[in-house]
């Protein structure tokens, strides 16, 4: 028998799908995916062994920088023992040596046996070494359409960062979170992961944030659909609303906000119909379609939920309508907590303060205790100061700042909780 080495070309593609299988079936899961390995063969540097016409071992690098990686090393089973691994691993080093790498290293499956090979190519083995690695939840293709929308990864961490709301987290993570996080485990008790769902509540509860916070906690694109920048478009907004959701459907899993709805999802009244009356209709028209696709979530945000056409809120377009209220004590403690200084917490009595806020939401909490701070901070520099705020500050602060939701308005959530919501 005698074999040769060669670089491989791109009719070997077939070839290298068939050793990367037959490594796959003996037990030694490759590291590398296919779909990895063929790219590198075409893109990077791949030498194969030929008996004949026939290839029966292949070797694949990939060089970053000055270090270069084995994605795949395999060789036919009928021509392991023959010097074959090691001489591809010999060929494959001196090109990668040619590009500019100083290190070839490889990362191989724990159940290999099969590592002669690499130590007859003149590999070390590393002792204590673990191999970790995340898969990227969107792809590179999908980065530049999410530009186009105006949509961005969030950074993770964007849930554990909802300050207190325990009520409303509880209900979030276990109605949405779980079964979009868990479609195989929602399948088999028969729960249909929700597609589309209602937040309302005053303005300035959070409702945008728990938008961006479920998107972090699924690790989703985040689209946030602006009505008043659509309505620029020289197609007009029911062409614009109808043009970005067409693109929204070539994402691979997404959480798409609408903001402010009732802006085009009002009443539909008068004769002649109003302008908005077209848009209206033809939301009404993407959200059926929209629900057709699994690994995406619309959530429409609004703050006045009784400006909603009633076609609108319908059973089988949202599958939850959900109250995003003004947060309890416990939720305007964990609030407040982000915003006091380490210097001011020993002497800060936090559940006077808590009290005094009663009404506020997380945005009037986080101007009063800015105001707080900077009060002390000008205190301080005037020479009649404290070490930071303390609670004569904030409770000043609280006492000065107009409470977002007014009496009249958290008196008619109330009521939308018991006429509207759907949880």
């Amino acid at each position: 028998m005698t074999w040769k080495i060669r670089d491989a070309h791109a009719e070997d593609l077939e070839d290298v799908v068939r050793l990367w299988e037959a490594s796959r079936a003996s037990g030694a899961e490759p590291v590398y995916a296919l779909a990895e390995v063929l790219t590198s063969v075409t893109e990077d540097i791949a030498v194969v062994a030929c008996v004949g016409d026939d290839v029966v071992g292949a070797a694949v690098g990939r060089r970053a920088h000055n270090q270069a990686w084995v994605v795949f090393h395999g060789v036919a089973d009928e021509f392991h023992g023959r010097g074959i691994g090691a001489s591809l691993l010999a060929a494959l080093e001196s090109r990668v040596a040619e590009a500019g790498a100083a290190v070839l290293s490889a990362l191989v499956p724990a159940e290999q046996a099969y590592l002669d090979a690499y130590r007859d190519a003149g590999f070390s083995e590393k002792k204590a070494v673990r191999y970790l690695e995340r898969r990227l939840p969107v792809q590179r293709e999908e980065m530049a359409l999410l530009e186009e929308l105006g949509g961005r990864v969030l950074p993770r961490g964007l849930w554990d960062g909802v300050a207190g709301m325990r009520h409303e987290k509880d209900l979030i993570e276990k109605r949405l979170v779980l079964p979009l996080a868990e479609p195989d485990l929602a399948d088999r008790y028969g729960v249909a992961p929700p597609r589309a769902v209602v937040m309302f509540g005053p303005p300035g509860t959070g409702k945008t944030t728990f938008a961006k916070a479920i998107a972090s906690r699924l690790e989703w694109s985040f689209v946030e659909v602006f009505p008043s920048r659509l309505a620029a478009d020289p197609a007009g907004l029911a062409g614009a609303l109808r043009e970005t959701f067409r693109q929204i459907d070539d994402l691979e899993h997404a959480v798409v906000l609408i903001d402010e709805v009732e802006e085009i999802a009002s009443h539909r009244r008068g004769d002649p119909p109003s302008p908005l009356q077209g848009v209206t209709n033809e939301l009404l028209k993407i959200i059926p379609a929209f629900r057709e696709r699994p690994d995406r979530l619309l959530v429409c945000a609004t703050n006045f939920i009784r400006s909603l056409d009633s076609a609108f809120l319908r059973h089988g377009r949202f599958d939850y309508v959900i109250p995003i209220g003004l947060p309890d004590a416990e939720a305007r403690a964990a609030i407040w907590s982000r915003f006091v200084p380490p210097a001011a917490e020993q002497a800060l009595d936090l559940a006077a303060v808590v009290e005094a806020s009663a009404g506020f939401t997380p945005a009037d909490i986080e101007f009063a205790a800015r105001r707080a701070s900077q009060a002390a901070l000008e205190a301080a520099v005037d020479g009649g100061g404290a070490a930071g705020p303390t609670t004569a500050d904030y409770l000043e602060a609280v006492s000065v700042t107009r409470a977002t939701v007014s009496d009249e308005v958290a008196s008619q959530f109330a009521e939308d909780i018991e006429t509207l919501a759907r949880l």
